[in-house]
């Protein structure tokens, strides 16, 4: 079991390279670490005039169970339907305290890190909450 120190430390470095990873893709970073009493956006971007609500989900190589499987573990596919939910929550309430209309979706950045040499892959997947959840 890894221990929550190091746990918090890959979740901290993973939303840093995230947010790099975005940076290259053309994002507009916001803000990041929105927190309300159920729940935490990690990053809060924008691209093309839609404002992106993003979850990070990183993970160290180190912790992975069988490292030459590494390419099959998708970091990303650990938000569930019920994390999703609490995001959209999120998400809507941000874009009404703010009086933001503009379009928004949920992503998710899955980050795998070797964290020794700050050396990472990421992956982007795009409006991961189905409008019906």
């Amino acid at each position: 079991m890894v221990n929550d120190e190091h746990r918090k430390e890959v979740g901290r470095i993973g939303e840093d390279i995230a947010a790099q990873f975005l940076l290259r893709k053309g994002f507009q970073i916001i803000a990041r670490n929105y927190r309300k009493p159920w729940g935490e956006i990690d990053i809060i971007a924008e691209k093309g005039g839609t404002v992106r609500f993003v979850e990070v989900k990183a993970v160290s190589r180190e912790s992975l169970p069988d490292v030459s499987r590494e390419m099959d573990y998708r970091p990303e596919e650990m938000v569930d339907s019920r994390k999703l939910r609490k995001l959209a929550r999120t998400a809507a309430l941000y874009m009404e305290v703010h009086k933001d209309r503009r379009e928004y979706q949920i992503d998710v950045v899955g980050v795998i890190m070797i964290m020794e040499s700050r050396k990472a892959r990421c992956r982007l997947f795009e409006q991961a909450l189905e409008s019906n959840l």
